[in-house]
């Protein structure tokens, strides 16, 4: 890896902070602009990165199952036609032939989330927005009423707790719950924390890092490898620049937290693994 190069671009994008890990261990670590080891930052998007993997983990639990309809949930989806083929699968990997929205402030309520009309034909387009997080986090809610955990506390007791890594806090929407595609505030080695995690563990997940015939770029809520990054790269991507790059053959995982500006993951990752 190229460190240098890595931290000089990211310097030049408005940083705040950036921590590389490689084997688990920090070889580089730096904050700006008011950050530091112990003051968390917004993932925005970033948090969509825990769903795909806490849905693998009730899957092998017997809780769900990827390729099961939403409307074995919630039997008014059975009166569409597209709504009945709508697979909790599609919905994690962004092909539900749900409309953009859910972004930011935006995201709805679980209920309202469920009323959405679909805007294409299941499987056949990438749409990028929240609300398939939040109509999974409502099917998600069912399935574990049984164990009396909301989606958030069983990602945190089988995921989170168990590896110790700690989300200083989380977005609440208006009824009490929290959302899924947005809304956690961790630190920088938090964070990197839950990437080494899932670095060492990716043969276990590796259906989160398999892309979907309608875009091979993005798995189970993680973006996939970009040209000249590493094959086996993943990453989790937030608005303003937040991200966590994933490279289990390098032994690498890189956090950047940063506050807008023309960041682009190509030409950091082109920096930190080609030059």
């Amino acid at each position: 890896m190229n460190l240098e190069a890595a931290a000089e671009y990211h310097a030049r994008h408005k940083p705040q902070a950036l921590l590389v890990l490689q084997n688990g261990k920090p070889v580089f670590e730096a904050y700006e602009g008011g950050f530091s080891t112990e003051k968390p930052h917004a993932l925005y998007s970033g948090t969509k990165s825990f769903w795909g993997i806490a849905a693998l983990t009730a899957q092998r639990e017997g809780l769900l199952s990827l390729d099961e309809p939403v409307a074995n949930t919630f039997p008014a989806w059975q009166a569409e036609a597209w709504k009945a083929s709508v697979t909790l699968r599609q919905l994690l990997q962004l092909i539900a032939g749900v409309p953009f929205g859910g972004l930011g402030a935006a995201v709805p309520l679980y209920e309202k989330a469920l009323q959405t009309d679909l805007k294409s034909k299941p499987g056949t387009v990438f749409t990028y927005g929240g609300i398939p997080l939040q109509i999974f986090g409502a099917v998600f809610t069912e399935k574990l009423k049984p164990l009396r955990l909301t989606p958030h506390e069983y990602l945190h007791a089988r995921v989170l707790d168990p590896n110790g890594i700690a989300v200083t806090s989380w977005r609440t929407l208006k009824d009490g719950t929290h959302p899924l595609p947005t809304g956690a505030f961790l630190t920088a080695r938090a964070w990197a924390g839950y990437g080494e995690f899932v670095r060492v563990r990716a043969s276990e997940y590796a259906e989160c890092f398999t892309g979907s015939a309608v875009n091979p770029h993005y798995g189970l809520c993680w973006w996939l490898a970009p040209p000249r990054a590493p094959a086996d790269l993943f990453y989790a991507s937030g608005s303003g620049g937040q991200a966590m790059y994933v490279s289990p053959s390098e032994g690498a995982v890189a956090v950047r937290f940063g506050n807008g500006g023309s960041y682009n993951h190509e030409g950091f990752l082109r920096r930190l693994f080609v030059e």
